[in-house]
């Protein structure tokens, strides 16, 4: 901090805590040379570990005591200190010796830390005990110079009435002079040494620090002008690439326009050619209509009206006549076949490749790039995720061309990889590995192997574990009989437990290492089916004594009870996206749709159920999968209420289930795919 400092700045910029906005109350220093109150500290350490720098966001590790263990900002106290004497040193504040004299001069004792009147002042300096404290004059504490002066003497811990003059350099410590006779007495395991010879040494140090920060500031300097620059060329550079996007977007429209009017064309120019082609073939037809019409008729009045003498003459020649007509080759078909639109190329396949058209480049660094591989089973969509990312190690979005992936089989036959963004920077590498053993993923951005590439796949079959969580116990990444299993929001695995050894909790694991990351207990004797709601908040379900469902925060705060002797054995359960829940009742032996405040929409599979246990639902189909523990089935209902289909019966064999449990579905996989009890079933 600056040693020269007008008395009119220093208030708001060093008397003010960053986070409670109000002057300090025992300021404590960080590591990183930030000032904060040890309340807002606490209040944070509580919360947030490790603890961070609220303005740095340097993570800190606190010593054994805590942020009680912290160092003091003794500079902001006498800063502290220095305002409020100022401000009592006015008109109208009393002496706080007689009480007396309000608007007289004041002046401050350092060594007291008490405010004195003229005649006080004059006394103290005069007595004994106290002619050696410091006096700071009314004059001095108004003038800018008195900030500087203004120190607040430091006392032993130990031996209250000395003040702190000596530097254990042994311990490390500020001791005072009744220290170096007791507790370090100068010799080979104490050097007191005076502070004035150790704190000019230390200053001389500080300063030379000092010298060597002025190119590291002009360094830091010239790169925040240098991001400056570059944000004044965000915008301008954001509007080129939108420009060249638009153009190049319009083009295609145009092409895909052209295309369209060129296909209308040929419509328009096949159905006038046919259509003339038709009328000519309908003329043809009508003239050999009208020469038989014309026969006919003549034939029929000769039939019926004529005398035998006008048969006899004109028989002949109508005879003839029809005979030729009737003998006569006539091509009476049109020869027109409909035409029609071919989609040469499918939407679909189109949709597939619309991402080649086009993307965004920017300056990533193929080196801080990285790629998670998740476990691969065969037979079924598999992906390693690649992260793009630039050289400060941030996520960025790249061209699609740029990135290429490869795998290989055991036998080095190419399985068929699929690449798709998820997000900006953020892309899915899918593939469906058709045989177990190990596979060869190769990953390349900009012709590049990214870190690690080629990677080792380990395809495991469908009855293999390929990744696992926890193992027997009651502590930290144990199982307590375990019950119920969700994805939270952050992609994490959350375990229900039911704790038959007590430990009735939420554990949250990480979904990529195994490892636990943070627990919360939960109410209820029997802890039974948990899901997580589009808030990221945790609901769960619990039987018995205290039963009900129960909503938790992230942190695992519990924010409801949804309790009612109407439902008293709540099961499974699902929350669906806008709040409602589906809940499998074993009692009333149906399911329960309810409103995000717990209150009956209403009853679900009532006299088709007969114990309802897990439930599931895909809201893009409108359907709601059942298990029914007791009809070893699977029961499917819409969302209002009415039947749909079922399956299963009881048995061990393929499409048999032996009284199902959990149930859940592919979100993916289109037409659905679900599972139950470590069997695959399908459904449209």
């Amino acid at each position: 901090m600056a040693s020269k400092m007008s008395t009119e700045d220093f208030d708001d910029q060093f008397l003010t805590c960053p986070v409670c906005m109000l002057h300090f109350r025992d300021p404590r220093i960080l590591p990183c040379l930030q000032t904060f109150c040890r309340e807002c500290l606490q209040e944070r350490a509580t919360k947030q570990q490790p603890l961070e720098c609220p303005t740095c966001r340097t993570q800190v590790s606190l010593p054994d005591q805590g942020v009680n263990g912290l160092r003091t900002n003794f500079y902001v106290n006498n800063l502290l200190d220095f305002a409020a004497v100022k401000k009592g040193a006015g008109p109208g504040v009393p002496c706080q010796v007689c009480e007396g004299n309000v608007e007289g001069s004041k002046s401050w004792c350092a060594d007291c830390a008490t405010l004195m009147c003229e005649s006080c002042a004059a006394v103290h300096r005069k007595l004994p005990a106290t002619k050696d404290h410091e006096v700071t004059t009314e004059e001095t504490l108004k003038a800018d110079r008195g900030v500087s002066k203004f120190q607040r003497k430091r006392h032993c811990h130990k031996h209250k009435n000395q003040e702190l003059v000596f530097y254990c350099e042994s311990c490390k410590d500020l001791i005072c002079t009744a220290c170096t006779v007791v507790d370090h007495r100068p010799g080979k395991d104490h050097n007191p040494i005076e502070i004035a010879t150790v704190a000019k040494n230390k200053k001389e140090t500080l300063q030379e620090l000092l010298r060597q920060i002025d190119p590291r500031l002009k360094e830091i300097k010239a790169s925040v002008k240098e991001a400056e620059k570059k944000m004044t060329n965000l915008i301008p550079s954001k509007e080129v690439a939108i420009n060249k996007t638009n153009t190049y977007f319009h083009r295609l429209i145009d092409l895909l326009q052209e295309r369209r009017r060129t296909i209308l064309s040929q419509i328009d120019e096949q159905c006038r050619a046919d259509g003339k082609a038709l009328q000519t073939k309908k003329e043809a037809i009508e003239f050999e209509l009208a020469g038989v019409t014309s026969a006919q008729t003549f034939c029929q009045q000769a039939v019926e009206h004529g005398s035998d003498v006008h048969i006899l003459e004109v028989g002949n020649q109508v005879q003839t006549r029809v005979e030729t007509l009737l003998a006569k080759e006539l091509d009476l078909e049109s020869n027109w076949s409909e035409f029609q639109f071919v989609e040469n190329t499918a939407v679909t396949d189109f949709a597939e490749d619309i991402w080649n058209l086009g993307g965004l480049q920017t300056d990533f660094d193929v080196s801080k790039c990285k790629v998670v591989v998740k476990p691969a089973v065969q037979g079924f969509q598999c992906v390693a995720i690649l992260t793009t990312m630039n050289r400060d190690g941030q996520a960025c979005v790249t061209n699609s061309k740029a990135i290429t992936a490869n795998m290989k089989d055991p036998s080095r036959a190419n399985v068929p990889t699929k690449l798709e963004m998820r997000s900006g920077g953020v892309w899915e590498i899918s593939y469906l590995p058709k045989v177990t053993g190990d596979h060869e993923l190769e990953v390349k951005v900009n012709s590049q192997h990214v870190s690690g590439s080629p990677f080792g796949v380990k395809v495991q079959n469908r009855e293999t574990p390929v990744f696992t969580i926890g193992r027997e116990g009651s502590g930290v990444g144990e199982l307590d009989t375990p019950v119920g299993v969700v994805v939270d929001r952050d992609g994490n695995i959350a375990v229900l437990e039911q704790g038959e050894q007590g430990n009735k909790r939420v554990q949250i694991f990480d979904a990529n290492k195994g490892h636990s990351l943070n627990s919360f207990p939960v109410d209820g004797e029997h802890p039974y089916g948990i899901d997580v709601d589009s808030d990221g908040r945790f609901l769960v379900t619990s039987l018995g004594k205290n039963y009900g469902t129960r909503r938790y925060s992230q942190e695992g705060q519990l924010l409801d009870t949804f309790q009612s002797d109407s439902f008293r054995t709540h099961l499974g359960l699902k929350v669906l996206k806008d709040g409602r829940m589906v809940v499998a009742d074993g009692e009333q032996e149906c399911c329960l749709l309810l409103q995000p405040d717990g209150s009956l929409i209403r009853e679900i599979g009532k006299g088709r159920l007969q114990c309802p246990t897990y439930v599931t639902a895909d809201e893009s189909r409108d359907v709601l999968f059942v298990t029914d523990y007791s009809a070893h089935k699977i029961c499917a209902f819409d969302f209002d209420g009415n039947f749909m289909f079922d399956f299963g019966k009881q048995g061990k064999s393929d499409g048999q289930f032996q009284q199902p449990g959990g149930v859940t579905l592919d979100p993916l996989a289109d037409p659905g795919v679900g599972w139950c009890s470590g069997a695959m079933f399908g459904y449209a």
